[in-house]
């Protein structure tokens, strides 16, 4: 995993929930077969109401028609995050269609434990709420060590929490990895 991630932002608002993720509907899929788990991508995001899908403007789809990868790479969301159901295909859906990172100022914590334990992307923390200073389009990087997004598009910084032992969590590939690669576990 590299120091800096950069990418086009894909912005939601708050209360974004497991189902707007990935709708139920969708939970029929394999995500052990390579061509089977390509359908969690092309779903992702797919359950959010047309107003909110890519502020401010809304009405841009996460998945082009056609495709399970996304053009946006990095999300930027409001409080609450990953609220509703306990479910880890709704990372796995959005690691799936490339997102790399995720941005907000809160997440529900068993959305930001599956997201860790599963190593499926990285879940920071903003400082402040960032929905309002950001476009969906617009280009973004985020420099890890540093613990900062920059808008390259609006010429903006924010600070962003430490993420602490998670980075070594996911870069490991997950839980399971990072506890083998310690020596927590035998292999």
């Amino acid at each position: 995993m590299q120091d800096v991630i950069s990418g086009k932002a894909y912005v939601l608002g708050n209360n974004i929930d497991t189902d707007q993720i990935i709708p139920a509907k969708h939970l029929v899929y394999s995500l052990s077969d390579p061509e089977e788990s390509k359908k969690y991508g092309a779903y992702a995001l797919s359950g959010l109401p047309d107003a909110v899908a890519g502020l401010p403007k809304g009405n841009i789809k996460f998945v082009a028609d056609g495709e399970y990868r996304s053009a946006y790479q990095i999300l930027i969301a409001g409080k609450n995050f990953g609220c509703g159901s306990s479910r880890e295909h709704a990372p796995a859906a959005l690691q799936i269609a490339g997102v790399t990172a995720v941005v907000a100022e809160t997440y529900a914590r068993i959305f930001y434990r599956n997201a860790v334990d599963g190593g499926f992307l990285l879940p920071f923390e903003s400082e402040a709420s960032l929905p309002a200073d950001t476009q969906t389009g617009d280009d973004v990087e985020i420099n890890i060590p540093a613990g900062i997004l920059k808008n390259l598009t609006r010429g903006t910084s924010h600070r962003l929490r430490p993420l602490g032992d998670v980075l070594e969590i996911v870069k490991a590939g997950g839980l399971f990895s990072y506890a083998r690669e310690a020596g927590m576990l035998k292999t």
